[in-house]
């Protein structure tokens, strides 16, 4: 018995080493959990379900084989694929899941995320966060012609690279009080997300007692997973 948790693999055609390990991912270690769930980020980027890149509609086959062979698979947005719609959900098999949600899991109660929720010191961030995310900005991009949105959607990362190495490595990272805060609230004993791509265990001891918040590996040279057993819960890495 386990369930499998990834993040941050920022699929694209510029890097076949990363599909190819999700895909052996998928075939070796998925098909044999309890279940898949994907915290975000699965996708460098997402201009919506009408793109018909051969990526995604490997990713998308692939994830439905798994659906198929019994393995249910859930998904958490991103920053990156926040559009990722229904359509590719269906195609795909996919459950989409609330920015947040807690789940009890063999006797623990987790909650999980992607993870970009709990940096506030990135003011800059979280207030284009919000933009982005009202209802009617989404449908107004999601309108546009796709070779428009394809060419907003390369400015909009070459701009982000760019702000990215004027910050703090610290202003990138949690806010200890929005850590304490969401674990708090949701009266969890551990917290599973990405988005950071600072993967490590950190034991927490908090008001409401001991904690744990496991941070997500992103699968630039290697895979990086979560694995939870009634017996443990461990933080693995694994080579292409």
């Amino acid at each position: 018995m386990s369930t499998l948790f990834i993040a941050d693999l920022h699929l694209s055609t510029q890097e076949p080493a990363i599909t190819a390990g999700f895909l052996r991912f998928l075939q070796r270690e998925a098909i044999h959990a309890d279940a898949l769930y994907i915290l975000g980020d699965l996708f460098e980027a997402w201009i919506g379900d009408d793109d018909p890149a051969p990526l995604h509609q490997e990713i998308a086959t692939a994830l439905q084989a798994l659906h198929q062979a019994g393995v249910p698979c859930y998904f958490i947005h991103g920053n990156r694929d926040f559009l990722l719609g229904e359509r590719f959900a269906k195609q795909s098999g996919l459950t989409l899941l609330p920015e947040q949600q807690v789940i009890e899991l063999y006797g623990r109660r987790l909650l999980i995320m992607h993870g970009d929720t709990l940096c506030t010191d990135d003011q800059a961030y979280q207030e284009f966060r919000r933009k982005v995310h009202h209802t009617w900005i989404q449908k107004l991009f999601l309108a546009l012609p796709l070779r428009w949105r394809l060419k907003i959607a390369a400015k909009m990362r070459a701009h982000s690279r760019q702000t990215n190495q004027q910050k703090s490595v610290a202003i990138m990272d949690v806010n200890p009080q929005a850590v304490e805060q969401a674990i708090s609230h949701n009266k969890v004993q551990w917290l599973i997300h990405g988005h950071t791509h600072r993967p490590a265990v950190h034991s927490l001891v908090l008001g409401s007692g001991q904690a744990n918040r496991v941070v997500l590996g992103a699968w630039h040279t290697e895979g990086s997973m979560v694995k939870v057993t009634p017996e443990a819960v461990e933080l693995i890495t694994s080579p292409f």
